[in-house]
């Protein structure tokens, strides 16, 4: 009899040491996948083109011979600015024509009403989805965090292209951007 409550004994901290560890396992695997989405959501993004975002280029990278002057694009510019930022922040030139292959400069302008030193970083959006895979930056105050004195009014440039290669019933392509407040870290 005591052989048996031995090895219901045994058997019960077996299944409890299984189901133990299953509950440990459980979490630590949700957060490994949770903490892999991230990459596997930008790549999946520039693979794709999803949630228009755009691609980087040098300038030197551009072969100007690649100009599609027989057809334009019109361009729209958009400017928002998130909750917390007390920027204001807009287009000089709302929308331009441009041929597909040529680099061309475009200028935003942002303006902190804030009393003190604040910290933004834009974030742009391409639409139409698949027009995000053709339009490149040479030059952007997106790729790094911007930091505004109290009351500083900046001009910033943005230098573009759009692949000669942008499919044909493309024939505009608005390009938004909304600043989102960084809080700086020292």
């Amino acid at each position: 009899m005591s052989e048996q409550k031995t090895e219901q004994s045994a058997d019960k901290k077996s299944i409890t040491s299984k189901k133990l560890f299953k509950l440990v396992m459980i979490p630590v695997f949700m957060f490994g996948f949770g903490f892999a989405l991230v990459p596997l959501y930008d790549v999946f993004c520039n693979v794709t083109g999803l949630n228009g975002k755009t691609g980087r280029v040098e300038a030197a990278m551009v072969d100007q011979r690649e100009v599609d002057v027989s057809r334009t694009i019109k361009v729209k510019f958009l400017a928002n600015t998130g909750t917390g930022l007390p920027w204001q922040f807009k287009p000089v030139v709302t929308e331009m024509e441009v041929h597909p292959g040529q680099i061309y400069e475009a200028m935003y302008q942002v303006s902190s009403s804030a009393d003190k030193v604040t910290v933004g970083q834009a974030v742009p959006s391409v639409s139409p989805t698949e027009a995000s895979l053709h339009f490149n930056k040479t030059e952007c105050f997106c790729f790094s965090q911007q930091e505004l004195a109290a009351n500083e009014t900046r001009d910033m440039p943005l230098r573009f292209v759009i692949n000669h290669k942008i499919p044909k019933e493309i024939a505009e392509v608005t390009l938004s951007y909304t600043f989102f407040n960084i809080e700086k870290s020292m």
